[in-house]
C-alpha cells in the first residue's frame, strides 16, 4: 500500500486511499504538472512480477485510453515507476451503483431507467470502438455527485474481433452472461446481458440467480430461469419486464444485437411504459462466429465446475468447464459434419456441370438460355407470379389505427394486422407512420402487414443544469436538446445570482422535443426593506416589542445623563424614525440615566460628584435551566442571546453575545442601582424566549446584595 504524501513517477502525489481490488489497489492523487485531482490504479506488488498479470494491467489501458464519452471514465496515462505500475484516470467523486442499490433497497422506474440509458450509451461508445467491456456490474458503474453514471475498469475488457475462446478474466459470476459461463465466445451481446443483469437488481433489489456458491451461480446462468420482475413486483411496467426478459435471453442472437436498440426501447419504455413493443425474436442462426475449442482449455477432474476456476463477485472468472461444454463441443462437430454434407450435396445437384450424365428417357433435355447483352433501357419489373394470389396493399400512412385496419381487411379479409409503436417527427401520436408492405404494391394474400403507429417524437433527457449561468441553460436547451426553456426568478440564500437552481421538470426527467421547460434562476437572497419605529420616550423593552414587530433587532445600548427623560427611558436612536432598512437591521439607541448629580454644597468649583450614580447592588445571575436551545432551532445550535433584567417598570440590558448550545450553564455579573430584585427575560436571536409558543416570556428572578461603601 502507498502512503499519503509519496510521489510517483515525480508527478503524482498520493492524497488518500479510495478502494482497493483482486489484482490493484486505487487512490485519489494530484497531478502537480497539470494542478488536477486524478485516481491512480496501481498493480499490487505481489502481481508486479508476474508478466501476465503486468501485460493484463496494461490492456486496461489500451482498452479505455481510445475511449472518450461522458459515460465512460477516462484514462489520462499509463507506466511504470521503479517496479510500481500504474494507470492514471479521471477522478469521480460519488458513489458505487452497487452501493447505491444498498442504500435504497431498489430503485424507483424512472431513476432505474435513466441510469440503465447511461450506462448503454457508454457500452454503445466502447462497441464502436470495438471494445467489449465483459464484466458490467453495478460495482463497476460510477454514480457522480452531479449524476452522471460513468462505465469503469475495463480490466477484462477485449477487442469484439478476437476469435479467442476467453478461458480466463471473465466478469463476477452474479452478472456473467452463459457463453461467458462457459468459456466460449463473447461479444457486444454478452455486456447486454450483463446490463440486463444490473437492471434486473436495480429494479428488484436482488440479482437474477443466487447460489451457495459460484458454481451453482454460473450453471443457473447456462441453464436457470429467472423469475420476471413482474412476478416478483407487479407495479413494474410490462415493457420493462420485457426489456429485461430480451436483454437476459440465453442465446445471443434473441438479445438486443446492439447497444443503441436498446436505448431505443429504454427511452420508449419512459414514454409508453405499459406498451408491448419489445420483440424477442424466435431461434435464428448466430451471427457469433464458430469456435474451436483450444487445447490448452483447462480441464476438470470431474464432470462439474471447478469451484476454484471461479473467483468471488470482485475479482474475475479464471476458468469454467462443464458437462455443458462437452456436450455442445460434441453437437458442434456433429453439425459441422451435416453442414459439410448439405453443402456438398446442393454442390453436386446443382452447381457441378451435367453435360457429362448421359440423359435416359425420363431426363429432360436442358437447353442453355444465352444471357441477353445489357442495354441501356432499364430492366421492367417482373408480373407478380400468377400462381399466388396477390393484392394490391392500400395507402394507409396518416391514417389512425382503426381506420388503417378496415382499409387493410377490406382489400384483404384474411391478412394478418400487425401494429407496431415507433417515433415519427412527422406524424401526430396514433396516426400510421410507415407500413410493410410499402403502399400500392402487389402483396400475397394472408400475408402478415405491419403497420408502424406514432408514438409521437422520440424524448430526450433534461440535462444537469444546476450551476449552469441562465445563458449556457438557455443556449444547452435551444440548440443542443430542441426544448423551449422559460426562465423563473426567484430568491435564494445559496445560489449566487444569475445561476440555475433548479428544473421543472427535474434533471433526467424524459421530455419531448420541443417542450418547455422551466428554468428557475437565482436572484440572490432576497432583501426586504421595513421602516423603523419610533423609539424615543420608551423604555428598552417596549422598544424591542416594537422592533421585534417589523422585523428589526434592538442593538447596542448606550447609557449617559439626561435632564429631559427619566432614568431607562431612551432618549435617541442611531436610525430615524419612518427611515427604510434592511430587515434584521440592529437599531442602536441611548438610555437616560436620569439628570446629572451635582453637590449643591458652598463648593463653587464645580460638580463634586461622580456623573453617573453609584452602584448600590451586585450579584451573579446563572442560567442552567431550561436551556434555550432545546426549546428553539438554530442553525448549527448557535444565536445571539440577549438579557434584560426589569426593576421599577425599566429594563436594563446586562448581557449580549453569540453563544451555543453548549456554553449552558450561563454564569452573568449583575450591577444595579435600582433595588435588590430584578425580573431578567431573554431574546434568542432577537425573538423573546418562550417554553412554548402561547407562554408569556420565561423569567428569571435574582436577588441583588448591597455593596457597602
Amino acid at each position: 500500500m502507498l502512503r499519503p504524501g509519496m510521489i510517483i513517477s515525480d508527478r503524482y502525489e498520493i492524497i488518500d486511499t479510495v478502494g482497493s481490488g483482486g489484482m490493484a489497489d486505487v487512490y485519489k492523487a494530484k497531478d502537480q504538472r497539470l494542478n488536477r485531482f486524478v485516481a491512480i490504479k496501481v498493480l499490487k506488488n505481489e502481481y508486479s512480477s508476474d508478466r501476465n498479470f503486468v501485460n493484463k494491467f496494461r490492456g486496461e489501458a489500451q482498452s479505455a485510453a481510445g475511449l472518450s464519452h461522458p459515460n465512460i471514465v477516462n484514462v489520462y496515462d499509463v507506466g511504470d515507476d521503479k517496479g510500481l505500475h500504474y494507470i492514471v484516470m479521471e477522478l469521480v467523486e460519488g458513489i458505487t451503483l452497487k452501493r447505491f442499490i444498498e442504500r435504497k433497497g431498489k430503485l424507483e422506474v424512472k431513476e432505474a431507467v435513466g441510469i440503465a440509458i447511461q450506462i448503454a450509451q457508454g457500452m454503445e461508445a466502447a462497441h464502436d470502438n470495438h471494445i467489449i467491456h465483459r464484466d458490467i456490474k453495478p460495482q463497476n458503474i460510477i454514480i457522480s455527485r452531479d449524476g452522471k453514471v460513468k462505465v469503469t475498469d475495463f480490466g477484462i475488457a477485449k477487442v469484439s474481433n478476437s476469435n479467442t475462446i476467453t478461458s480466463n478474466a471473465m466478469g463476477s459470476v452474479h452478472y456473467l452472461s452463459p457463453e461467458q459461463a462457459r468459456g466460449g465466445y463473447s461479444d457486444e451481446k454478452s455486456d447486454i446481458y450483463s446490463l440486463g443483469v444490473t437492471l434486473y437488481e436495480m429494479l428488484s433489489g436482488k440479482v437474477p440467480f443466487a447460489g451457495d456458491n459460484n458454481v451453482s451461480v454460473a450453471m443457473l446462468h447456462i441453464q436457470g430461469e429467472a423469475m420476471t420482475l413482474r412476478e416478483l413486483d407487479s407495479s413494474i411496467p410490462l415493457s420493462l419486464d420485457s426489456i429485461v426478459q430480451k436483454c437476459m435471453q440465453k442465446k445471443p442472437e434473441r438479445r438486443y444485437h446492439t447497444a443503441s436498440e436498446l436505448i431505443i426501447d429504454l427511452k420508449r419504455a419512459l414514454a409508453n411504459p405499459n406498451g408491448d413493443f419489445v420483440q424477442i425474436p424466435s431461434f435464428v442462426a448466430s451471427d457469433s462466429p464458430t469456435i474451436k475449442i483450444a487445447d490448452d482449455f483447462p480441464k476438470s477432474n470431474n464432470s462439474s465446475l471447478r469451484q476454484t476456476d471461479l473467483l468471488d463477485d470482485d475479482d474475475d472468472l479464471d476458468s469454467v468447464d462443464s458437462k455443458a461444454d462437452k456436450i455442445i463441443t460434441v453437437f458442434t462437430i456433429i453439425a459441422m459434419v451435416i453442414i459439410a454434407a448439405v453443402i456438398i450435396w446442393v454442390v453436386v445437384r446443382f452447381i457441378l456441370p451435367k453435360s457429362d450424365k448421359k440423359p435416359d428417357d425420363n431426363t429432360p433435355i436442358v437447353t442453355d438460355v444465352p444471357t441477353p447483352e445489357p442495354t441501356e433501357e432499364p430492366t421492367p419489373t417482373p408480373e407478380p407470379d400468377p400462381t399466388i394470389e396477390t393484392y394490391e396493399f392500400p395507402s394507409v400512412i396518416g391514417h389512425t389505427e382503426e381506420d388503417a385496419r378496415i382499409a387493410i381487411l377490406a382489400k384483404d379479409p384474411t391478412a394478418i394486422v400487425k401494429p407496431q409503436e415507433e417515433y415519427s417527427t412527422e406524424y401526430e401520436e396514433g396516426y400510421v407512420a410507415r407500413t410493410y408492405p410499402l403502399p400500392n404494391t402487389h402483396y400475397p394474400v394472408g400475408s402478415q402487414v405491419i403497420i408502424y403507429i406514432s408514438v409521437g417524437e422520440e424524448p430526450v433527457q433534461i440535462p444537469y443544469l444546476y450551476g449552469n449561468t441562465w445563458e449556457q441553460a438557455e443556449q444547452k436547451l435551444r440548440v443542443d436538446y430542441n426544448l423551449i426553456p422559460e426562465r423563473i426568478d426567484e430568491f435564494s440564500n445559496d445560489v449566487p445570482a444569475g445561476v440555475v437552481i433548479s428544473t421543472d421538470p427535474p434533471k433526467e426527467s424524459m421530455v419531448k422535443a420541443g417542450d418547455t421547460v422551466k428554468v428557475y434562476v437565482s436572484k440572490g437572497p432576497e432583501v426586504v426593506q421595513v421602516p423603523v419605529p419610533y423609539l424615543v420616550g420608551k423604555t428598552t423593552a417596549e422598544a424591542t416589542n416594537l422592533l421585534n414587530d417589523v422585523g428589526l433587532i434592538l442593538g447596542e445600548i448606550n447609557r449617559e445623563s439626561s435632564d429631559n427623560f427619566a432614568e431607562g427611558i431612551i432618549t435617541s436612536q442611531d436610525e430615524t424614525a419612518g427611515e427604510l432598512v434592511n430587515e434584521g437591521t440592529k437599531i442602536n439607541v441611548t438610555v437616560s440615566t436620569g439628570p446629572e448629580s451635582t453637590e449643591t454644597g458652598g463648593n463653587t468649583g464645580g460638580n463634586t460628584g461622580s456623573d453617573i450614580d453609584a452602584v448600590n447592588y451586585t450579584g451573579t445571575l446563572v442560567i442552567s435551566s431550561p436551556n434555550p436551545f432545546d426549546y428553539v432551532q438554530t442553525p448549527d445550535d448557535t444565536a445571539e442571546i440577549i438579557l434584560e433584567m426589569e426593576q421599577d417598570g425599566y429594563a436594563t440590558e446586562i448581557y449580549a453575545e453569540i453563544i451555543s448550545r453548549y456554553d449552558f450553564p450561563l454564569t452573568v455579573p449583575v450591577e444595579s442601582d435600582s433595588g435588590a430584585i430584578g425580573a431578567v427575560k431573554m431574546y434568542v436571536d432577537g425573538e423573546v424566549f418562550k417554553l412554548h409558543e402561547n407562554d408569556n416570556p420565561y423569567v428569571w428572578i435574582i436577588e441583588l446584595e448591597p455593596v457597602e461603601d
